[in-house]
């Protein structure tokens, strides 16, 4: 038998000798209570000590009936073995009703020692099936919504980090977390009573370990990220999913396990499959990401009278690769400016972009207005992608006299700041593009000396819970002083109007700006 505490209450002092000693000889370690009062005071300030109850059923002060139904009521002890003695009552309606009331036992004297050492152990070994039961049931139930948290995790720190906090619920004491990034950095989270959540850089040394999981047990020194209790063992479960890839590791007090692991075993399964999802993830997201980049302009023209710049921000690691687009190049003495959206957010849509951006140029090559590149690339998008749709805007700029030629389909109006008018947003009209419809003309304007042109995909100001006119008032009014440097002011509407923790779309903005000096 496990070693086990027996509270035994009996209000005659040699009856309660005996089954001390009876007791102590079999191994059980004995507190003593003479009446029913006394009794429940040690429950109250000792009870988790406690394993069994032996409780005579006549004493002085209260019935043992009336202890055993209050212990059994308690919602601290209530789970608490009872075994009832008795030399009085021993016929059947006072055996029935001890154990109506919530015994476990009834033993009537004369009591053998053996029958009382072996009725004893019975009772403890179901009351401590059932609690490991219980105790299982509570821990799968933790289990499960950790295992919800870990894979609703937005980044790998939150994953780890829901990890041990769910370590921390499920096993009750200091845990640790460890596994790589795609990049091959180790990061650790950590859970404990009273200290603060962290995750940070972490080398663990790696064993040479087979696919699939094991448990082993550690000194608290190799995981010194958290303060173990004193004497205590450290269990690490190590999950491995691919022979090529390194383990998760879960470290939690080696006390708090049961026989096999079962749970640690397989909340660190769970970590390792989160993990490895994560990390494809985010390697599939890096491939797109710089497979987008490579198809957008790297380099801007570098022209007299004329201040360019552009930024591109890429959707959140959580997000699919839009399909945003720039593109600024010189055709014969005029500057071609275009910003585009494909629909949807996917390597496809960046594929789809990367057909649009290159149809653009090609007419644009050929000498064709905006409008009428647009009209091409319309009849070019309904015949070779009839499925997709897109948003462009497209102008020509002659760089000598500020004469812009802009086109629009469907896409967010332009925005133009001028000294002394401030910023007012420009009203191209158009379909989008993937749409059988008429187009109107062009829209004809000079661009002041000093003045600058804003165009912006709508991830700059688009949101979710809140009206598109929210986003642009917001543009309008970042953008009612323009910087010196353009690079600067395209900066600033990027933090000022983009700043979010985890941007849900692309970003792109062009910004050009004609010199003050300019004739």
């Amino acid at each position: 038998m496990t070693p086990a505490t027996v509270l035994v209450v009996d209000d005659s002092a040699t009856k309660r000798y005996l089954l001390v000693s009876w007791l102590t000889r079999a191994g059980f370690t004995v507190i003593e209570a003479e009446t029913g009062t006394s009794a429940l005071t040690v429950l109250a300030e000792s009870g988790a000590d406690i394993d069994l109850v032996v409780l005579d059923v006549k004493l002085p002060d209260m019935s043992g009936f009336e202890v055993c139904e209050r212990i059994k009521t308690d919602p601290v002890h209530g789970v608490l073995p009872v075994i009832h003695v008795s030399a009085h009552a021993v016929d059947v309606v006072d055996r029935t009703q001890g154990l109506n009331r919530g015994a476990d036992a009834y033993l009537v004297e004369p009591i053998e020692p053996d029958e009382l050492i072996a009725t004893s152990q019975a009772v403890l070994r179901y009351y401590r099936a059932r609690q490991r039961a219980e105790t299982l049931a509570a821990r799968m139930l933790k289990l499960a919504e950790t295992t919800l948290a870990i894979n609703s995790a937005p980044t790998l720190a939150g994953l780890l980090q829901a990890a041990a906090d769910g370590a921390f619920q499920v096993f009750g004491g200091p845990t640790v977390v460890v596994a790589e990034t795609a990049e091959g950095e180790g990061l650790a989270a950590t859970a404990s009573a009273g200290a603060t959540a962290a995750v940070r850089p972490w080398t663990v040394e790696h064993q040479e370990l087979a696919v699939g999981s094991t448990v082993r047990t550690e000194e608290p020194s190799a995981w010194s990220l958290v303060d173990w209790a004193d004497r205590e063992q450290v269990a690490v479960a190590s999950a491995r999913l691919r022979s090529d890839r390194t383990p998760v590791y879960v470290a939690v007090p080696a006390s708090s396990q049961s026989p096999g692991n079962p749970v640690l075993r397989q909340l660190s399964q769970a970590v390792a499959a989160a993990v490895e999802a994560q990390r494809s993830f985010d390697e599939e997201h890096r491939i797109a990401v710089t497979l987008q980049r490579s198809l957008l302009q790297s380099r801007l023209p570098d022209l007299p009278g004329l201040e360019l710049a552009v930024r591109y921000e890429p959707a959140g690691a959580q997000t699919e690769v839009g399909g945003d687009f720039y593109e600024l190049t010189m055709l014969d003495g005029r500057l071609l400016v275009a910003i585009g959206d494909v629909a949807g957010h996917s390597l496809h849509a960046a594929t789809v972009m990367a057909e649009v951006r290159h149809a653009v140029r090609a007419y644009a090559v050929e000498g064709h207005p905006p409008g009428a590149v647009l009209e091409l690339v319309n009849r070019f998008m309904r015949t070779v992608l009839p499925a997709e749709s897109a948003t462009l805007c497209l102008l020509t700029l002659k760089p000598d006299t500020g004469h812009v030629r802009l086109a629009s389909a469907g896409h967010l109006p332009p925005l133009l700041h001028v000294a002394g008018s401030g910023a007012n947003f420009l009203a191209p009209r158009g379909p989008l593009l993937g749409i059988n419809a008429p187009r109107p003309p062009d829209l004809e304007f000079i661009l002041p000396p000093g003045g600058t042109l804003v165009l912006y995909t709508d991830g700059l100001i688009e949101r979710r819970n809140s009206d598109i006119d929210v986003g642009l008032t917001a543009l309008a009014e970042c953008a009612a002083d323009v910087e010196p440097s353009l690079d600067a002011f395209c900066q600033r509407l990027l933090v000022r109007l983009a700043g979010e923790a985890e941007q849900a779309d692309d970003i792109a903005v062009v910004a050009l700006r004609r010199s003050a000096t300019a004739e």
